[in-house]
């Protein structure tokens, strides 16, 4: 018998995932709402990417 996970722990997962991504969008000055596109497939790596190596707003706001 295969073990059988319910639904409602990937939407845990999910959500734990979620939270600290979007307190990390949030500090780099951006709309906490991008981390729910960890959520799409493939979207999720490439706009991983997109936060890492884009300059931040909260650093552009800091500048001299």
């Amino acid at each position: 018998m295969e073990p059988h996970f319910h639904p409602f722990f990937g939407l845990i997962a999910g959500i734990l995932a979620v939270i600290p991504a979007w307190k990390i969008v949030s500090k780099a000055g951006y709309n906490g709402a991008w981390s729910l596109l960890l959520f799409i497939p493939l979207v999720n790596i490439i706009m991983m990417y997109v936060f890492a190596f884009n300059v931040w707003p909260i650093e552009r706001s800091r500048a001299p």
